[in-house]
């Protein structure tokens, strides 16, 4: 991180990352918890026997664990319970396509998500090798999926995951990948600045942070987390699933665009893409670009 001559938020704030203190409190006094889906003793018992019986000879991508041809289960100390209830209200209300939860639980800090698998191949796959046509086509459908996305109804003005509690993204500033739920975006916003205000000492480009944060927004829209071609599965000219939305939650609205663009080493090609089906202002780019440049993981 660079180092820079910020002036803090009044002395009372005593601010740090994941203890925020500046005047008032930034996060909710009442997160919402996420709760298991199917959460049985019998599926359980037979979840956590068949993981001790194929973990070590079935194959793993990541924390999934490939069980069968059509099942596969997520699990592990950071596996976010919230993605369960996430895939579950996109079935409900969207098109998108997502993996079905058949049960979703924690056991000893660990979370397990048993789902369908989708058969399809990640666009990052071959993506350089299509056709102008065929990256369109996916593209397209890409920005109808975000489209429905942010069609949805915000249930407040609230940062937070779908379950009303706290938001998880590993590349979160602080020693937290976990932060919030925030009351309002603002306050979202300060915790991603450390809680810095504006100030005549401050650089020139962090006052112009500040001062773009500190605009109105409108309501928060849902949003992935992480679109990027890791998390999009397609066969042929056809999405069939997106995949990972631990990250998701409700965000203002250039979130998914930042988070798109700000990719993996693996991954940097996608960022010629990401306007294509996502939008952001140049004022949302510029606010982006310098708080990644001083405050930033993300």
């Amino acid at each position: 991180m660079v180092e820079i001559d910020i002036m803090p938020a009044p002395q009372s704030s005593n601010i740090q990352h994941g203890d925020i203190a500046t005047g008032h409190n930034t996060t909710s006094s009442s997160p919402t918890s996420s709760r298991g889906i199917n959460d049985t003793f019998l599926r359980r018992w037979t979840l956590l026997g068949t993981l001790e019986t194929l973990g070590r000879i079935r194959p793993h991508d990541g924390c999934v664990l490939l069980l069968t041809k059509n099942l596969c289960v997520k699990h592990g100390a950071l596996v976010q319970l919230s993605e369960a209830s996430t895939l579950r209200y996109m079935g409900e209300h969207t098109i998108i396509p997502v993996p079905k939860v058949h049960c979703a639980f924690v056991h000893k800090d660990k979370t397990y998500i048993l789902m369908d698998r989708i058969d399809g191949k990640t666009l990052i796959r071959g993506w350089r090798t299509r056709s102008a046509e065929s990256k369109g086509k996916i593209l397209a459908q890409l920005k109808k999926m975000v489209d429905q996305l942010r069609s949805l109804p915000p249930p407040s003005a609230r940062i937070s995951n779908v379950d009303g509690g706290p938001v998880y993204d590993c590349r979160f500033p602080g020693t937290s990948s976990a932060i919030g739920p925030f009351d309002t975006i603002h306050d979202f916003h300060r915790f991603l600045r450390n809680g810095v205000e504006a100030h005549p000492r401050n650089l020139p480009d962090v006052n112009r942070m500040v001062a773009l944060q500190d605009r109105p927004w409108p309501m928060p829209v849902f949003t992935h987390g992480d679109l990027s071609s890791l998390n999009i599965l397609a066969r042929g000219d056809d999405i069939v699933g997106i995949i990972d939305w631990e990250t998701s939650g409700w965000y203002p609205s250039y979130w998914e665009h930042s988070m798109a663009w700000n990719v993996n080493p693996r991954n940097v090609f996608w960022r010629e893409e990401v306007s294509k089906f996502l939008d952001a202002t140049p004022e949302e780019v510029e606010m982006e670009q310098i708080r990644l440049a001083y405050f930033g993981d993300v």
